[in-house]
């Protein structure tokens, strides 16, 4: 059985871990897709994103491949994150500075959390709402103090809000396919959003990006797109979406450090503050530890497991070492121990 805190404990990190990469992306974003159509910038990015993924592909056998039953839910991931989010604030990017803009991103995990509780049912404990609560607080401070230096502009933060919300329903979406092979859903959702802004671009007839500015968002969207994503989708399987959702939060502060690393100024006191308010968030994240007696009603599916966590108890000759994935019964189980809502705990409280 694995440590007490370790299920909260890995996913956190591969949520921060996430939230740094993309939160990155944003000043770099603004920075190479200068001058640069919405729909052009998008179409590089996740062409990146959909490179590195073919890089990450793994054996078959290790991960549950995805399904044609899944295509709808990846449409409507491609339409939400993949075209109106990532044009949304490539759009606005052009139309405030990257210090607002990466800060406004906080309203990301609002809408995260607030879907998955509305369809997944997720748990939002007293810690994780102090957690989000802490998050946004500090998210509201940093916004304030770029508010006060008057870099706001409210167009362009609209759009970027736009983005968040579209966002926040594809991070939602996503948990459907969290148990899939997360280079096959990083894959296919990158070459789509690709194409699809690809050519709508063309179509618009926005101008060509030259070659280094090709380049450099092409290794933007790998990182910050395709890098992340793929996190992301580990986080869910450990944390659950609302959770996932939250640490992600902490990206909007990383990217208003590397829009200061850039040259951008304007950092006062609310926004250290705000910074040291989202990495409590965090920390209170890191720490969280929810233990009972709960009970696993019979269930079948598919995803990559190991037979040393106390759930996946069925037989094998000769048992496999590591990780794989093939269908599998779970027969009912009542036993008690450290746990998140991951696919074996979505019971009520």
């Amino acid at each position: 059985m694995p440590p007490p805190t370790a299920p909260a404990l890995r996913g956190a990190l591969l949520a921060l871990l996430a939230a740094v990469l993309f939160g990155l992306s944003t000043p770099l974003v603004q920075r190479f897709g200068a001058g640069l159509g919405p729909f052009s910038t998008a179409a590089l990015l996740y062409a990146g994103a959909a490179a590195v993924a073919l890089l990450q592909r793994r054996g078959a056998g290790r991960e549950a491949p995805l399904r044609r039953s899944d295509l709808p839910r990846l449409l409507a991931m491609v339409a939400a994150g993949a075209v109106i989010g990532p044009v949304a604030l490539a759009w606005g990017l052009q139309r405030t500075s990257g210090t607002s803009a990466s800060l406004l991103l906080t309203l990301e995990a609002v809408f995260t959390a607030l879907l998955a509780w509305c369809w997944y049912g997720e748990t939002l404990d007293a810690r994780v709402k102090t957690a989000v609560a802490l998050l946004l607080a500090g998210g509201a401070l940093l916004a304030l103090d770029q508010g006060r230096a008057g870099e706001v502009q409210l167009l362009g933060l609209l759009a970027v809000a736009l983005a968040t919300l579209a966002w926040g329903l594809d991070n939602t979406l996503s948990r459907g396919v969290a148990e899939r092979d997360p280079a096959q859903v990083v894959l296919a959702k990158a070459a789509l959003g690709a194409l699809a802004t690809g050519a709508v671009a063309l179509l618009r007839g926005e101008p060509r990006p030259a070659g280094g500015a090709a380049l450099a968002l092409l290794a933007v969207g790998a990182s910050g797109y395709g890098l992340s994503l793929r996190l992301y989708l580990l986080a869910q399987r450990q944390f659950g979406a609302a959770r996932t959702g939250s640490v992600f939060a902490f990206a909007p502060f990383i990217g208003a450090l590397g829009a200061f690393a850039l040259g951008e100024r304007g950092v006062g006191a609310l926004t250290l503050l705000g910074g040291a308010l989202m990495a409590a968030g965090v920390a209170v994240h890191l720490l969280e530890r929810h233990e009972h007696a709960h009970t696993h009603e019979a269930l079948e599916h598919e995803h990559a497991h190991t037979h040393d966590d106390g759930h996946h108890l069925h037989p094998h000759d000769p048992m496999p070492v590591g990780a794989h994935s093939h269908w599998h019964r779970h027969e009912p189980l009542t036993h008690r121990h450290p746990h998140v809502p991951d696919a074996h705990h979505t019971h009520g409280h």
